[in-house]
């Protein structure tokens, strides 16, 4: 049986007087592809600082790999994409390998020479996201898409086994879209990372996402992708509305690893 990755119990978060996350409970396990969706505003962003420790908890816990996340230490077994392509300098001096390679800094040191293992891990990453033959280009001749491969290669050369990424297509133009999908798909099902997305684009990445969860200050919605497509339009347009109510969401996981889940 799988083993939850997050354990997220009864969190909420507030800012000043607005409430942004009410009693969130959600797990996400060992090899899912979760896809998280709401409209702007809904608490995808708070949520992910949540996760990453870069807020502090108000109220209710999160877990990493089984321990508290005050108490987590072992973040090189997470990985982050942020949203990147339309804001990246493109003037930047660096090649591929170079940014990639900033990757492996934290366990290396920022000075310490990097052996010939560690230059076919950088390439391993490379290769990865399909970017081999760009290896030696400077990273501000690629597209918005070709950049933002080379930043979740990056987050994969230490290797870890959790990669989150907030609204990576922003700045990738449309008919790459399917193709970097295609890509998360493989790491998620030939590499066996687990990946947590953030993303507008449900529809377009509906065939490549194991989960989906809704999220609108409330988790509207948690459910394997088969759940999910057969919401019927009403019960999808109230997760983007705001007098609303909690329509799905199974706490008892003690199903966990059957075929629909």
């Amino acid at each position: 049986m799988a083993e939850p990755i997050i354990e997220i119990g009864h969190v909420s978060y507030r800012y000043e007087k607005e409430n942004v996350l009410e009693e969130i409970n959600l797990n996400i396990y060992e090899g899912d592809f979760l896809g998280i969706v709401g409209p702007n505003g809904s608490g995808k962003s708070t949520l992910l600082k949540l996760i990453l420790g870069l807020l502090k908890l108000q109220k209710g816990s999160v877990k990493l790999f089984g321990q508290e996340i005050s108490r987590f230490k072992d973040w090189q077994k997470i990985g982050f994409v942020s949203q990147k392509a339309n804001s990246f300098n493109t003037g930047f001096p660096a090649t591929v390998f170079e940014v990639v390679s900033s990757g492996l800094t934290k366990k290396l040191g920022l000075f310490k020479f990097m052996g010939k293992a560690d230059q076919e891990k950088v390439l391993q990453a490379i290769d990865s996201v399909g970017m081999l033959d760009f290896a030696w280009r400077n990273i501000g001749e690629l597209s918005g898409g070709q950049q933002q491969r080379v930043f979740i290669a990056r987050a994969l050369v230490s290797d870890p086994k959790l990669l989150i990424l907030d609204e990576p297509t922003v700045g990738v133009d449309a008919k790459n879209v399917q193709s970097f999908y295609g890509m998360l798909d493989d790491l998620n099902k030939k590499l066996g990372i687990t990946l947590l997305l953030v993303t507008h684009d449900i529809g377009t990445i509906s065939d490549k996402v194991t989960h989906v969860a809704c999220l609108n200050r409330n988790l509207h919605f948690h459910g394997n992708t088969a759940e999910f497509e057969s919401l019927n339009i009403s019960e999808m347009s109230e997760f983007y509305g705001h007098d609303v109510h909690v329509l799905s969401h199974n706490h008892d996981h003690h199903d966990h690893g059957g075929a629909a889940r």
